[in-house]
């Protein structure tokens, strides 16, 4: 038995190191990074190595925490005051955006299933099930190619697809469980009742997800806990009480996890430096579990007899479904460019979680389910790539990126500052054309508001004085007030802004 063990932790280890590998050239070319982490599942899966993973259960189980983690930590990042400007259009994209192209979607799905496999005997109410497992976007497939190029979106477009994107898997959520429901049911559904079901979950949800999230920060900052290490800890309890307790009262569990990380990241704390940063990490560690989980559950060969189907349906939502829907949600926001609108409905990235949503119909034995599975994964894959390696080319065509001033990134000096100072924090090295107006610190010219803190010398750290002698490779930890001091540092000192 643990000569298995030691192999899967084997098997394990390598899918992991392939992955991250993934990762990095996902950073260097522009590729989804969701895209080679499936890959690598895929190769290493039955119509590849041959690792057999059938295990519905246990995926679904994967997909849930998984999920859950990732909603959290993106709670945790996103700032309010900069999706405050751009709630209403977020909100309306997350709840009546995912119902639109949930409907939208279903019908076309329920037509082209009709002309092209009309032997499966695909129903209305299955197509619409199948549309719901496909009705949120993905974010971080969507903004980890778009800080891998250094870009940024004007007009607020960023904060607003990220509010959409943390927000609106709880609407799919909740469609895609009432759909399966309504299924088993096999009769006329009362749809005042479904209405009110949901409405009533994503209140739950909502109002849990702030209550508790209040309760955490209140707790975290008066309990005394020893072992500083233990912050972090504390806060993924609290993640997933947030969402266990929420399930329980029958509440919207993956709203209430999002919202609670966002009273959470958004309120002042002890370790909180710290404790974003395990998130973060915890949030790409659950996206490779789940992405690696995916990739091992899908047999490639079965995907060849939807290929016809998968691709009109992937490009009839790309191109139909998803504009419709975004220029009918923001048509009240007069104010909002074409080309604004026209970019939010190119930014409708599938990703992992229509993957997961579309393991409940296996769970739940519902029938065409292996078939929605696998239609659902070809249209996801077709999004990432059509989509998700575009998503800088069409930004700049649109004329709404922007290239963001650069910060030098810190090799030589492990530092960071909490997100409420303000200051920029920056290291340069000392060259010959530096030291040519002297080789004092003093001799820098400075501005009045930017301080060199601390010098590494060949590993030996020290804090400088004016009189401090300067040498050749010598690397020096800059502190400033903002970006534009930094740029004016950068100029007074003859070196590039890189």
């Amino acid at each position: 038995m643990s000569l298995q063990i030691e192999i899967v932790l084997l098997v394990l280890s390598v899918l992991f190191f392939l992955s991250i590998l993934a990762g990095k050239a996902s950073s260097r070319f522009g590729v989804p990074a969701l895209l080679l982490f499936l890959g690598v599942g895929m190769l290493f899966g039955s119509d590849g190595l041959g690792i057999q993973f059938e295990n519905i259960q246990v995926a679904n189980a994967i997909g849930t925490i998984a999920l859950c983690i990732i909603l959290f930590s993106g709670g945790l990042d996103t700032k309010t005051s900069e999706i405050r400007p751009i709630i209403a259009q977020g909100v309306i994209l997350a709840t009546i955006g995912v119902f639109l192209t949930a409907i939208i979607t279903g019908v076309i799905i329920w037509l082209i299933l009709g002309m092209t496999m009309a032997s499966a005997g695909i129903g209305l109410l299955t197509s619409l099930l199948l549309a719901s497992t496909m009705a949120s976007t993905d974010s971080a497939s969507v903004f980890s190619i778009l800080r891998s190029k250094n870009l940024q979106l004007k007009n607020n477009l960023r904060p607003m697809l990220e509010l959409e994107s943390g927000s609106n898997d709880p609407m799919a959520y909740v469609l895609v469980i009432t759909m399966i429901d309504l299924i088993k049911l096999n009769n006329a559904p009362n749809y005042w009742v479904v209405g009110g079901t949901l409405i009533l979950q994503l209140g739950i949800g909502a109002l849990l997800g702030f209550s508790l999230g209040k309760l955490a920060v209140r707790i975290i900052n008066r309990i005394k806990i020893g072992n500083d290490s233990l912050y972090p800890i504390l806060i993924f309890t609290f993640c997933i009480f947030i969402f266990s307790v929420t399930y329980f009262v029958k509440g919207n569990g993956f709203l209430a996890v999002y919202i609670g990380g966002l009273v959470i990241g958004n309120s002042k704390f002890v370790h909180k430096r710290s404790s974003l940063n395990f998130f973060d990490g915890l949030a790409w560690m659950s996206q490779l579990i789940m992405f690696l989980t995916l990739g091992l559950l899908v047999n490639p060969h079965a995907l060849i007899p939807i290929i016809l189907p998968g691709l009109i349906i992937s490009f009839l939502m790309i191109f139909f479904a998803r504009p419709l829907t975004v220029f009918l949600c923001l048509l009240p926001f007069r104010k909002m460019q074409f080309k604004d609108k026209a970019y939010v409905s190119w930014v409708g990235l599938r990703g992992a979680v229509p993957i997961i949503f579309a393991i409940y119909p296996l769970v739940e034995n519902v029938p065409h389910a292996r078939l929605i599975f696998n239609i659902v994964f070809f249209c996801t894959l077709i999004s990432l790539i059509v989509q998700g390696t575009s998503l800088p080319l069409i930004a700049r065509w649109l004329n709404l990126a922007e290239k963001p001033r650069q910060i030098k990134k810190m090799r030589n000096f492990d530092v960071d500052f909490s997100d409420d100072i303000k200051s920029v924090m920056t290291e340069i090295e000392i060259t010959a054309k530096i030291l040519e107006k002297g080789n004092l610190l003093m001799d820098l010219s400075l501005p009045d508001n930017t301080l060199a803190v601390m010098v590494n010398r060949e590993g030996n750290y020290f804090v400088p004085t004016g009189q401090t002698i300067l040498k050749e490779k010598d690397k020096i930890l800059i502190i400033t007030d903002n970006h534009e001091a930094l740029i004016k540092t950068y100029r007074n000192l003859g070196i590039e802004n890189v």
